[in-house]
């Protein structure tokens, strides 16, 4: 902003979502940020890969703005993007839209990340081909925008969002008691 350096709390903020503790499926790295939105911003985009397949791919953007924000209703924000194929039968399940809302809600709660105001949309989408492509199979995604203010440290919120994006992704949990180990390999381009 006006190119003050940004603020401490900002810069903590990075540091940590940096440093979040990521599963090795998920190959994590720091994209460009939207500038309008907020002063200040700092963004990651992942992908979630099993067998040489990508299940799931996202976006997360943590907003900053010093002087707070109605709407946020504090003066950060994370902004989420999730898109995941799923089996096309699935699409048609009345419940998917809430159960994916769900897996949100429970990864924040599982890292214990604090949070308010949250807000987002879950749309289901599902293709079938015809005509000259009619052999081509039926596929089916779930995407889920999400955004959520962070009432304390932002590491769990970014922990939280590779769950959301791995258990989208149809990957299984991780047992209880076992942590995600941060994995060169599965972090591309992270310090």
């Amino acid at each position: 902003m006006d190119g003050a350096p940004p603020p401490e709390a900002f810069r903590q903020a990075v540091e940590q979502l940096r440093s979040a503790r990521l599963r090795p499926e998920i190959a994590c790295e720091e994209m460009p940020a939207p500038q309008r939105i907020a002063p200040y911003a700092s963004a990651l985009s992942a992908d979630v890969t099993t067998d040489d397949t990508e299940v799931a791919t996202g976006r997360l953007v943590l907003l900053h703005d010093p002087a707070g924000n109605d709407a946020w209703d504090g003066v950060f924000r994370c902004v989420s993007y999730v898109r995941a194929d799923i089996d096309p039968e699935l699409a048609a399940d009345p419940l998917l839209s809430e159960v994916a809302w769900s897996w949100l809600e429970e990864a924040l709660a599982a890292h214990g990340a604090e949070f308010g105001a949250p807000s987002g949309t879950v749309t289901v989408v599902a293709s079938a081909s015809f005509g000259s492509i009619a052999d081509e199979p039926a596929t089916a995604q779930v995407e889920i925008r999400a955004s959520w203010t962070p009432l304390a440290e932002v590491g769990p919120h970014v922990e939280a969002w590779g769950d959301l994006l791995c258990i989208a992704g149809g990957l299984p949990p991780l047992p209880e008691g076992v942590a995600a180990m941060p994995s060169r390999r599965g972090q591309r381009g992270r310090p």
